[in-house]
């Protein structure tokens, strides 16, 4: 059984959630700083977290971002690490993307290889940015929707496009399928065609999150739970907040004798 610690993010809003799907959803600093708090205290390491405009839509605003960022800085101080995102959501494209994470230059982003790999990108594009994060010391978790954005990321790798570097693959599981649910059988094919030095984790959609990550976890990666892709602890019933899930992550790692990760660890094994 693996023993190395376990790192649990909390991703405790995304990008399309509305308090009427939940009134614990964080959505302003105040709000994203008190869970980022709760989640720590449960023993969540890293923050995965998206802010919204005005009007409650994603966003990818710098400025923005540097208010969230101020105020959960403020709640937690260097106890986390601070993974922005920067998703498309149907509203920006490849070049606005990358040029917000170039502007914003965070402690830590996510960044999903199909949305970047896009031809007004190009190879060389990808080359010159993944090069920059690399240079920068930007903790960069690569996000794979399957095994063939895995195979596409193995390739890219194998032929230098994308340096050498403290890389973190998230494997999302049942993105794809059939009414977005999970299961932990969809872990399996991820793990068979894994073959590069990259630490990995997982996401999962629903209830079954919790069955997902123990998988993961058993196996020997780590896990990214919250309110943005589920709303509902493993007996069905509905979380009362962030911190919820993420206890119930630490109490999976636990019975695997596995100790929880700090941001100290994250970040002398990610921050290049």
């Amino acid at each position: 059984m693996p023993t190395t610690p376990l790192i649990i993010t909390s991703a405790p809003n995304g990008a399309y959630k509305q308090l009427s799907d939940h009134p614990a959803l964080p959505l302003t600093p105040s709000s994203l700083a008190q869970t980022a708090r709760q989640c720590l205290d449960a023993g969540a390491a890293m923050l995965h977290l998206h802010i919204r405009d005005a009007a409650g839509h994603h966003s990818l605003d710098v400025q923005g971002y540097r208010d969230a960022l101020s105020a959960v800085k403020a709640a937690v101080g260097d106890q986390m690490v601070l993974q922005v995102t920067s998703e498309a959501a149907r509203t920006y494209h490849a070049p606005a993307q990358i040029a917000m994470v170039r502007t914003l230059r965070p402690e830590a982003v996510s960044v999903g290889l199909r949305e970047l790999d896009q031809p007004e990108i190009g190879e060389a594009g990808l080359a010159d940015f993944f090069a920059w994060l690399a240079r920068e010391r930007v903790m960069t978790q690569v996000i794979l929707y399957d095994v063939a954005d895995l195979q596409r990321w193995q390739s890219l790798r194998a032929r230098g496009v994308v340096p050498d570097a403290p890389w973190f693959l998230l494997f999302v599981l049942g993105r794809y399928t059939a009414g977005q649910t999970s299961s932990p059988l969809d872990l399996v094919p991820f793990v068979h065609a894994h073959s590069g030095p990259e630490p990995w984790a997982v996401c999962a959609f629903g209830a079954t999150e919790h069955a997902c990550v123990t998988a993961a976890a058993a196996l020997g990666g780590h896990v990214r739970v919250g309110f943005e892709n589920n709303l509902q602890l493993k007996d069905g019933s509905r979380a009362p907040h962030n911190g919820a899930l993420v206890a119930q992550a630490a109490e999976a790692a636990a019975s695997l004798g596995r100790p929880l990760a700090t941001a100290r660890h994250i970040r002398e094994r990610f921050g290049g």
